[in-house]
């Protein structure tokens, strides 16, 4: 294992949430690893004649895509494992869980905005932590491709703040100056 490869903790097990999140995670590992290339390419290609130093090219290569194929399947929850343990190399499985998944999520960019249209902030949670899940809720946003310039971001944060805070969110509503 290369001395980098410390430098990437091993992602979560992925059970079918957030896949982007994981794919991303799981990328920068293997990328660690020395192992990325495998998600993208082919085997070499060979055949009973080729010379002996293709030969051993491509078993080096085959032993490479089992270790990364297995990284990613020993990353998946016991349940997907099961599902996905039959791909045949890593390319295969990564396209398989790529398809999978991100069709399962190309909807979701309006179940996020729904969640951020009917986000409030209350009184009783510490103001920074529903901030943070407000930023939270705009990346997602933003991942998905919807853009949302910074002065609709902070006006929406404004319309958020919670109710004890009439009086601030009307001071910032009516001032002059730009907000950003």
């Amino acid at each position: 294992m290369p001395p980098s490869a410390s430098h990437a903790e091993k992602p979560e097990k992925f059970n079918g949430a957030n896949f982007k999140r994981w794919q991303q995670n799981m990328l920068l590992y293997l990328t660690t690893l020395g192992l990325a290339k495998y998600l993208t390419e082919d085997a070499p290609p060979s055949n009973e004649e080729s010379n002996r130093e293709t030969l051993m090219a491509v078993d080096a290569w085959n032993n490479s895509d089992y270790l990364c194929r297995n990284y990613v399947l020993n990353s998946l929850s016991n349940a997907l494992y099961g599902v996905y343990c039959g791909t045949k190399s890593t390319k295969e499985l990564w396209e398989t869980l790529d398809v999978k998944y991100k069709t399962e999520n190309a909807g979701s960019g309006k179940f996020i905005t729904s969640r951020f249209l009917d986000y409030m902030m209350v009184d009783t949670k510490p103001l920074m932590n529903q901030v943070h899940e407000l930023q939270v809720l705009i990346q997602e946003m933003l991942t998905e491709g919807m853009i949302m310039n910074e002065a609709l971001q902070v006006a929406c944060l404004i319309e958020k703040v919670p109710p004890s805070w009439s009086d601030f969110k009307n001071y910032l509503k009516h001032k002059k100056k730009r907000w950003i």
